[in-house]
């Protein structure tokens, strides 16, 4: 006998008595109406979704990347598509992201949901923070409530909304995690997708994979309570390990960019020594320890010397040298914050005024209408941990200037040519005189590098 299969047909063969076969109807059940839906599976969850998703945005990015073409040091430019996510912090069109999503851009535009596409302006970036703010130019967009990262609930809901490996999904909608808020106060030191140190961060096991960068944290009543950053992961997915800036920090990170398009850093001089988990020969401490206290620094005026261990900043307790740097981002220039230290066991509370960074406080000049140098300083050489003795130090450049010449902000001129550089004014005026190749040498990270280009 002979079997027939139909596929993807409302048909069913049936077996009569005489042995054919007769056609008979199958009815589908009826999709239930969506006041049902709505009523029987709408949860708090859903809820913040809806609340929160408008704001979110795509964040497309545009950089441009040598390539080697040859065994020779050969290379050609070629162009390199980035993407995170973002939301709006305003209703004029501003835009809070992390840092390394836009780093090194040369182009960057922001979608809704909707699909509709924005060019942006990237209004300032706070590499310390992984912060960034851009500018659309458009009124009325959709501005999600912010929450109080101060009050969180260790096991309360947590959703991470962003639009992760967008390319390969090729949609603008964003998408959905959920996990709880697993701990508070974290300090990531380790390999995450943001690169760098993240401290004082709010650890979630709602996933967070590559592209959700920049996209919020919410919780159960649909406030933003943080801006997802990183993960910890050996196989780089997720593995329920995800870290996210505290939005309260966050938006005082914003309000100076968006001001002055910079943050103006806290700055007490101390340098904390950091030891290593499981670091042969190290000792436990309860603390920070103090390994060195910049000459004429904040700290140095109230007395802090080298070897006394921080155990409280202002409220914060301190357990090691990462609690110290989060208690520095609570900080603004000119706070007072009363500091314990113990010297030979005994407590001692000093008051300390907090100052800019030294060499914001300098005296600077501007070369190439893009470049902000100061003359390098005791106090700079030693917050930096700078090894020339002398040479102009890279307080700002211009995103299009850095990628032309290569110069970084914190790079330290030494060498221009055959000029040795011993101040700001020596490096300014030698690049705004010269015409032609111009060689260049840098200290970056403590090493010496080259870099040339031509000025006509």
């Amino acid at each position: 006998m002979r079997t027939t299969v139909l596929a993807l047909a409302a048909i069913a063969a049936v077996a009569c008595s005489n042995g054919r076969t007769q056609a008979q109807d199958v009815r589908l059940p009826q999709a239930v109406p969506n006041a049902q839906v709505d009523s029987s599976r709408a949860t708090a969850i859903t809820r913040a979704v809806a609340r929160v998703s408008p704001s979110v945005v795509t964040v497309q990015t545009q950089a441009v990347q040598r390539v080697p073409v040859d065994m020779f040091g050969g290379s050609v430019a070629e162009p390199v598509a980035g993407l995170g996510s973002g939301f709006f912090i305003r209703q004029d069109g501003v835009v809070l992201t992390n840092a390394h999503v836009v780093r090194g851009a040369t182009d960057v535009s922001v979608a809704l949901r909707d699909g509709t596409t924005y060019q942006a302006k990237v209004l300032g970036i706070d590499q310390v923070n992984d912060l960034a703010v851009l500018k659309v130019d458009a009124t009325g967009l959709p501005v999600a409530p912010l929450g109080n990262s101060s009050s969180l609930l260790i096991g309360e809901w947590a959703i991470a909304i962003g639009n992760p490996y967008g390319f390969v999904l090729a949609n603008t909608e964003p998408s959905v995690t959920v996990g709880v808020i697993s701990a508070t106060g974290r300090n990531l030191i380790a390999q995450a997708e943001g690169g760098g140190a993240y401290v004082d961060m709010i650890q979630t096991d709602a996933a967070i994979n590559p592209g959700n960068s920049g996209g919020p944290l919410v919780n159960a009543a649909g406030q933003i309570i943080g801006v997802n950053s990183s993960i910890y992961s050996p196989s780089g997915g997720s593995v329920g390990l995800g870290f996210a800036i505290p939005i309260n920090r966050a938006l005082r990170v914003a309000e100076d960019l968006i001001a002055h398009g910079t943050v103006r850093r806290p700055w007490v001089g101390i340098k904390p020594a950091v030891a290593q988990p499981g670091q042969p020969g190290v000792r436990p401490v309860r603390g920070a320890v103090v390994a060195s206290v910049t000459p004429g620094s904040p700290a140095a005026a109230a007395g802090i010397q080298r070897g006394d261990v921080i155990v409280q900043a202002g409220d914060h307790a301190v357990h090691n040298a990462y609690d110290w740097e989060a208690a520095l981002l609570e900080l603004h220039v000119g706070d007072n914050i009363p500091v314990t230290v113990e010297r030979g066991g005994r407590p001692t509370k000093v008051n300390v005024r907090v100052a800019d960074l030294p060499e914001v406080s300098a005296p600077s000049v501007t070369a190439l209408r893009a470049i902000d140098l100061v003359t390098l300083t005791p106090a700079i050489r030693a917050e930096h941990g700078i090894r020339s003795q002398a040479g102009a130090y890279v307080q700002t450049v211009s995103q299009q200037v850095s990628n032309q010449i290569g110069l970084e902000q914190g790079d330290v001129i030494v060498q221009i040519n055959r000029m040795r550089v011993t101040s700001a004014e020596d490096a300014a005026q030698a690049l705004n005189a010269v015409r032609g190749l111009v060689v260049m040498y840098v200290e970056r990270s403590g090493q010496l590098y080259s870099t040339e280009f031509v000025i006509q």
